[in-house]
């Protein structure tokens, strides 16, 4: 782990946004908040910015939700604890009432005004402000310090995007000397093409014009109470605090950022971000030794497989796997994958725990946890502690318009069983039009 040098010991505190109600990942986000949904088969989006943290040598941060926080509190207790002699600390803020507000957190600048009597108790110089939902590996130290060399106020994290994506983000202009000095808030297409910037022939080969915001900031702690007294009415950096501080005449500096980055907000973001990782030489290195993925350390054993044909595929720990095939897909731990099942591009979150022999045993006539046998399921994501029947076919196309049952979710093609979602022997969802089972 990077550790900042003590003789030039930036003194900051970060702050991780957990997002709101998580609508756009519903039905992932119906029962935990958004940066306690499960990704990679073992860890949880949380784990992301908290492990970017840690590998900079960022050890004192704050998680701010107010939705279904209970799981997401859990996980924080179980994994990241340090030891009597540590400053560090990862506690969570959540929405409560106060004397100044009786209110829930309103948008992200308001979730920090209201948490900044809780960061006031700490010696910092200045506040990073980072997302819960997105999938990246950054060297937040390095950003730190080209903030204070800078001599900037505010210093923003960009990257480049294509007309496309460009609707979705804050679009920036920056001048020679690495300073913003125009900043909309997710423009209208037709507004894009006054908003383009020079950007590397790599970039622009790829359509890659516009520099967008990723939602990480470093405010220095004068200018964020400055900012809160000045607009005690504004509640988003985006829309509001952050075109007021480029038009302040305060210094508001773009950090460039070339690596892999992705916003995890949606069911169809989500699904394709889960299995890149997949891929042979996916963009995102969970392997690196040098940026380690911090999670809750289980004591459970290796995956168990038993005649299966695997491609590109992660299996976690604690599964046991006899299906007949697995194609790009994602495995969570605990999972349970019966004789002759095939999944392809597919996620499974596992199980919470163990169903033990016994109780599948003395219990015939219930569906044991997991996937039965020859089942078939295809651009699917399935939650945890489902139970599945023999002879199942759970198949997502782009045919399939959004829907919603009782036990399950169609979003962009995309079918979501829900946690818990019991589905019966021969059951059949989604779209078996032209496929040869």
């Amino acid at each position: 782990m990077k550790e900042i040098d003590s003789k030039k010991m930036i003194k900051m505190i970060c702050l991780i946004l957990g997002g709101g109600a998580g609508s756009r990942l519903y039905p992932l986000t119906k029962d935990r908040s958004k940066p306690a949904v499960p990704i990679a088969g073992k860890y949880r989006l949380i784990d992301i910015p908290i492990s970017n943290c840690l590998n900079s040598g960022i050890k004192r941060m704050f998680v701010l939700t107010q939705y279904n926080s209970a799981s997401l509190n859990r996980h924080i207790k179980n994994t990241y604890n340090f030891d009597n002699f540590n400053s560090g600390f990862v506690d969570i803020l959540a929405a409560e009432q106060t004397a100044s507000s009786d209110k829930w957190f309103q948008g992200t600048a308001d979730a920090v005004r209201q948490s900044m009597q809780h960061l006031n108790v700490h010696d910092h110089d200045y506040v990073m402000i980072l997302s819960g939902d997105q999938l990246y590996q950054m060297d937040l130290k390095e950003m730190a310090e080209k903030h204070v060399a800078s001599g900037a106020d505010l210093s923003i994290a960009t990257i480049p995007v294509n007309a496309k994506d460009a609707p979705g983000f804050g679009i920036m202009k920056v001048n020679n000397e690495g300073f913003i000095t125009s900043f909309i808030e997710k423009p209208k297409t037709d507004l894009l093409p006054d908003w383009t910037s020079p950007v590397s022939e790599r970039d622009a080969a790829k359509g890659n014009h516009y520099l967008a915001s990723m939602g990480i900031y470093i405010f220095n702690r004068k200018l964020l109470n400055d900012l809160f007294d000045t607009y005690p009415n504004d509640t988003d950096f985006g829309k509001e605090l952050i075109p007021k501080t480029i038009s302040g005449g305060y210094k508001v500096a773009s950090y460039s950022y070339r690596g892999y980055w992705t916003d995890i907000g949606t069911i169809s973001s989500f699904f394709d971000a889960n299995l890149s990782l997949a891929d042979p030489i996916p963009e995102f290195n969970m392997f690196d030794e040098n940026n380690m993925i911090y999670t809750r350390p289980r004591m459970l054993p290796p995956a168990k497989i038993s005649g299966t044909t695997i491609k590109h595929s992660i299996v976690s720990e604690g599964s046991i796997v006899h299906a007949e095939s697995l194609e790009r897909c994602i495995i969570g731990v605990r999972s349970r994958i019966g004789k002759g099942a095939r999944l392809k591009n597919c996620i499974t979150m596992g199980n919470d725990y163990f169903q033990t022999l016994a109780e599948i045993v003395l219990k015939p006539d219930e569906i044991p946890m997991g996937i039965g046998e020859g089942t078939y399921i295809e651009q699917a994501i399935i939650d945890k502690d489902c139970r599945i029947g023999k002879n199942v076919i759970i198949r997502g196309t782009e045919n399939l318009p959004n829907s919603e049952s009782p036990v399950h979710c169609t979003v962009d093609g995309i079918i979501v069983l829900k946690k818990g979602s019991i589905i019966p022997d021969g059951s059949i969802i989604g779209d078996v039009s032209g496929m040869k089972v």
